[in-house]
């Protein structure tokens, strides 16, 4: 059985009981912003979805992002956070802001299915350092990015979270490319990933995140790459022995809103959104700062062994399978930030 449920399932009477003892207290649990505002019935409630677990500072933050705005709007807005997948995958998610049940999320490079550009973001060894990230996603060209976005998706960026590099974990060590030879692996279901990993040797899977842990569990893929915070909060730890240091992808992620309940909200209240996103975005890159030091001391402690890679063989055998998949738009922003470096 998957940890994760198994996890749930042992968590739902002690839950009862909680919520039993706090009747009357006024609290609100995990997954909304405290009371705030007293009893008073909010004008809007916002349901945010990510895929991530409570552990993760992408949910710390996102309770935080809560906390503000039900504070700042003197409880005219609620956003309740749902960690965990509980809404659906990523793109179920996406899809139901489009469809209008749900309202926020955390997304990148899966919007690549409506806008192309985004698609550019997960492009492998093409940003290279913490400030070339920062001048790509606060500049012009991640202002394009936001702009196609909301145009192509009806999803409006609030923010970006910086993620930390992504790295390959195997039951195998991975040094060369060579390494990769028949490796089934599982990425995310964006096209650029795909021909990339083709071009490298392995077999690349299209999976949702919430599915890894029991497709490497039970064999349907062997390996799979994210950074080290959804390495540690998924639990791969337990499924995989090795973190292979490709440090392949340097990106960012958005936190999105569905435009339309944006644009219903009185202006005042989409100010205390954007305001209250922008605090967010510096809450969690706090966070992420402090998580990277201490995830590799405890991915060791757990058992995983780091294993260094040849970096510029990964980059130079990739590079031709990315360039040859972008279309002219998506070349542009490339040479684009190519040229920040």
């Amino acid at each position: 059985m998957n940890r994760r449920w198994i996890k749930i399932a042992s968590l739902g009477l002690a839950g009862v009981l909680l919520m039993g003892s706090l009747a009357g207290c006024g609290t609100s649990g995990n997954n909304t912003a405290s009371n705030q505002g007293g009893d008073k019935k909010p004008e809007f409630t916002l349901k945010f979805g990510h895929v991530a677990d409570e552990n993760n500072s992408w949910h710390k933050a996102a309770l935080y992002f809560a906390d503000e705005v039900k504070k700042k709007s003197n409880g005219r807005i609620e956003v309740k956070v749902y960690p965990n997948s509980q809404l659906g995958s990523e793109m179920d998610t996406i899809n139901g802001i489009q469809a209008g049940t749900a309202d926020m999320t955390i997304t990148g490079e899966s919007l690549q299915n409506w806008a192309p550009k985004v698609g550019v973001m997960g492009a492998l060894y093409l940003i290279k350092s913490d400030d070339q990230l920062k001048k790509v996603a606060d500049g012009p060209i991640g202002k394009e990015i936001e702009q196609e976005i909301l145009d192509k998706t009806g999803l409006r960026p609030l923010t970006w979270f910086a993620r930390g590099p992504r790295y390959l974990t195997s039951n195998r060590p991975i040094k060369t490319p060579d390494d990769l030879n028949g490796l089934r692996l599982r990425v995310p279901n964006v096209p650029l990933y795909v021909k990339a990993w083709e071009a490298l040797g392995a077999k690349p899977t299209p999976m949702a995140l919430g599915e890894v842990f029991t497709g490497l569990q039970q064999g349907t893929v062997d390996a799979q790459e994210n950074p080290l915070a959804l390495i540690q909060s998924s639990g791969f730890y337990e499924v995989q022995k090795y973190i292979n240091r490709t440090e392949h992808v340097r990106s960012w992620i958005y936190v999105v809103i569905g435009n339309k309940k944006f644009e219903s909200m009185p202006k005042d209240l989409q100010q205390i959104v954007l305001d209250a996103a922008k605090d967010m975005q510096t809450y969690e890159h706090d966070l992420m700062l402090k998580d990277e030091q201490a995830l590799t001391q405890k991915l060791q402690s757990e058992g995983m062994q780091f294993v260094d890679t040849d970096q510029a063989a990964f980059e130079a055998k990739a590079k031709p399978a990315i360039l040859s998949s972008l279309n002219p738009a998506q070349k542009d922003i490339y040479e684009k930030i190519m040229n920040t470096r």
